[in-house]
């Protein structure tokens, strides 16, 4: 059986993280988390109620985070996230199928190894290997 590879995440930009969270919060009820200038000043979005492992408690919900909007034009559109089993073996892939690795992974300390790409037609999406603790 072929393997399919899920979106997990969705990340947006941000100019003003209060005021987009405040945004988001109160027109859908989303809950946030800001993160310090140690993990970037990310804001981590939950936009469903979690379950035990910090995941989405309802299957085919997705959370997110909102980061400060870079001046490279790459990363100033919202994006997802793709779960993959191994990231080496799908940078690989990606790279033999015209896409192009935008830098190196960052390993998210209890979330995985993490690096964004741009596909074929421009556009920017990443890919995410859970840790063992996911």
């Amino acid at each position: 059986m072929k393997k399919i590879n899920p979106v997990v995440h969705f990340e947006m930009p941000y100019v003003d993280k209060n005021r987009m969270a405040d945004f988001y919060a109160k027109s859908f009820g989303w809950e946030y988390n800001m993160l310090g200038e140690d993990m970037g000043n990310y804001v981590v979005v939950m936009t469903s109620e979690e379950g035990p492992n910090k995941r989405p408690k309802d299957v085919g919900m997705i959370n997110g985070g909102f980061y400060e909007k870079p001046k490279d034009e790459m990363g100033q559109c919202p994006s997802v996230v793709i779960s993959v089993d191994d990231i080496n073996e799908s940078m690989k892939k990606i790279e033999q199928l015209g896409g192009k690795i935008l830098g190196k992974p960052d390993d998210i300390p209890g979330v995985g190894l993490y690096v964004s790409f741009q596909d074929t037609e421009g556009n920017r999406a990443s890919i995410l290997q859970p840790s063992k603790e996911m």
